[in-house]
């Protein structure tokens, strides 16, 4: 057990990690499918829970299509990067797109009632609640998650 980093920020590195090669997709939604795909195959072998697929799958299908739709805006010409690495006990990927970012502190709370028909936010909120932890960059545009085997669903951030 030690240190390493992903992103910007130091990650405890619990298990046997499992780094894949990036994968580069253009910024198409059905190219964004096939690596939730590839991805959750990769994480089946290792005893993950049906939840635990389950919170991965979705939290990944909404960075992807934010990644695609409001970051690169959905202009096919741009790519959007994702790295990824396993273990026995954690999932962490990385997704980067090639727009200008974003502040997610700056994202109207969904929950409120002022913003309850509003499209914004809800991907951001699931991601942070289904995942163990989620940050992003410092210009917005690249989201780290990180999923722990013995995360219980959903995660609550406490503020």
């Amino acid at each position: 057990m030690g240190f390493d980093t992903f992103g910007d920020r130091p990650i405890l590195n619990i298990g046997q990690s499992q780094i894949r090669e990036p994968l580069v997709i253009p910024s198409i939604l059905t190219e964004g499918v096939k690596v939730v795909e590839i991805v959750i195959e990769a994480i089946q072998p290792l005893g993950y829970s049906d939840t635990a697929l389950f919170a991965i799958r979705l939290a990944l299908d909404e960075a992807l299509a934010n990644a695609i739709r409001h970051g690169n805006q959905s202009d096919e010409s741009k790519t959007v990067e994702i790295d990824y690495s396993i273990d026995d006990q954690q999932v962490k990927i990385s997704i980067t797109d090639q727009g200008p970012g974003f502040h997610p502190s700056e994202i109207p709370d969904p929950t409120l009632d002022e913003n309850l028909e509003r499209p914004c936010g809800r991907g951001v909120m699931l991601m942070r609640a289904y995942m163990t932890e989620v940050f992003f960059n410092e210009s917005g545009n690249c989201v780290t998650m990180i999923k722990r085997k013995d995360c219980k669903l959903p995660h609550v951030p406490q503020d």
